[in-house]
């Protein structure tokens, strides 16, 4: 059994500038993480629920990409200002936020095979 409800990963990868594929450290993800350690101590879920910063989460030509489980829902082009909502709405009342949400789950398989 997991020591927290849920767990929350935000995508804080760094590429280089002329990636293409851009990445979630250039799309603001530092204010990000911080927005949700302020908003989950704020609303006293800190030891319940954890936000951390991750990895690439193979998303970034989506902006900051979060993940939160157990439930696996994906979200994409996450700022500061969506946190609030994220946790209000996804973290304690258990309804995803649709319009931050990526519907397939994860990325997108372009026609190359390559992921977006």
């Amino acid at each position: 059994m997991s020591r927290f409800e849920r767990h929350i990963f935000i995508c804080t990868n760094e590429r280089p500038a002329d990636n293409p594929r851009g990445c979630c450290a250039a799309s603001g993800a530092a204010k990000v993480v911080e927005a949700f350690k302020a908003e989950l101590t704020q609303r006293g879920l800190r030891g319940r629920m954890r936000a951390n910063k991750a990895g690439c989460l193979d998303n970034c030509a989506r902006g900051v990409s979060v993940v939160v489980y157990p439930e696996g829902v994906w979200y994409g082009g996450v700022q500061p200002q969506d946190v609030a909502e994220i946790v209000e709405k996804h973290l304690i009342q258990g309804e995803p936020v649709a319009r931050l949400q990526l519907k397939d789950g994860s990325f997108r398989i372009q026609p190359s095979g390559r992921k977006v």
